[in-house]
């Protein structure tokens, strides 16, 4: 990410977003707020971009945006049917959550970097967007302080349980400052936090999946923003429990479809992408 500038890889994740809602019937994930938050002059470029949004090969991005914020939403409802009350978005871009939240007495907490989380809020402004009480921002640069010192200056209660979401970040850092991150959540926080995230495998040997990999290094590269990280699932889920998280579901492709792609008549696949839902016991 370019210093002073706001994440071009969050944008982008809204234009997907919004695309969705367009594009794909019925969506994987409704999200009413997705075009609006994008403002008036990108949402009309989306829409007069359609056709190639619509284009085969330009789906896989667009469906696993759909499928992560909807993943990791429907564990944050099922967090808060067991008592949790605060929702901590890491990386939060122009994800909407917060301005359409159903769900009383849920405090939402945004952290993100200060030039990402400026331009967010000039945004919410610029397209009406209501900014509720439940918000709380919290800008945040990872190089100079940690997550638990950033939160504790938003009056965040780190004596009570929170679900945190993480997506579209990590692969964008370096392994270290990913796992330091996820061991700072099972070590820093109360027992019974959860968290979903998403990460990037190493990529498998067929010639496509190698190819749609450089392609995307090339884009995001280009953006100031280069991918930095990749895990392979056992040993990323084995790294979890060594931190003290007592429950590690890692999703892959194949289950993420069946979860939510299965009787589709549109063709939407995934061609990668893995999601995980870690949390640590009560008794810990």
């Amino acid at each position: 990410m370019k210093a002073g500038l706001p994440s071009r890889t969050a944008q982008a994740a809204a234009i997907h977003r919004a695309a969705h809602q367009l594009v794909d019937k019925p969506p994987v994930f409704e999200d009413p707020l997705a075009l609006r938050i994008l403002g008036a002059e990108d949402e009309a470029a989306l829409r007069a971009g359609l056709p190639a949004a619509a284009a085969a090969g330009s789906d896989f991005m667009r469906t696993f945006v759909a499928v992560r914020s909807r993943f990791a939403e429907e564990a944050l409802e099922a967090a808060y049917r067991a008592g949790v009350r605060q929702y901590v978005v890491l990386g939060a871009g122009l994800d909407t959550f917060a301005y359409r939240c159903p769900l009383e007495g849920l405090r939402v907490y945004e952290v993100d970097h200060p030039a990402t989380q400026v331009w967010k809020r000039e945004r919410l402004m610029g397209c009406g967007i209501a900014v509720p009480e439940r918000v709380v921002y919290v800008p945040l640069d990872f190089e100079q302080e940690t997550l638990r010192e950033g939160l504790a200056r938003a009056a965040f209660e780190g004596a009570r349980p929170a679900f945190y979401a993480w997506l579209g970040v990590t692969p964008y850092l370096t392994p270290e400052a990913v796992l330091a991150t996820l061991a700072a959540v099972a070590r820093d926080f109360a027992p019974g936090s959860e968290i979903a995230f998403d990460f990037a495998a190493p990529p498998c040997d067929h010639p496509r999946a190698r190819a749609a990999r450089r392609a995307l290094a090339a884009r995001v590269e280009a953006l100031g923003e280069p991918l930095l990280s990749a895990f392979s699932p056992p040993v990323l889920a084995a790294e979890l429990r060594a931190m003290g998280y007592t429950r590690v579901d890692v999703f892959g492709p194949a289950a993420l479809e069946a979860r939510y792609l299965a009787g589709r008549t549109d063709g939407l696949r995934l061609r990668g992408g893995h999601l995980v839902l870690a949390g640590t016991s009560h008794e810990a």
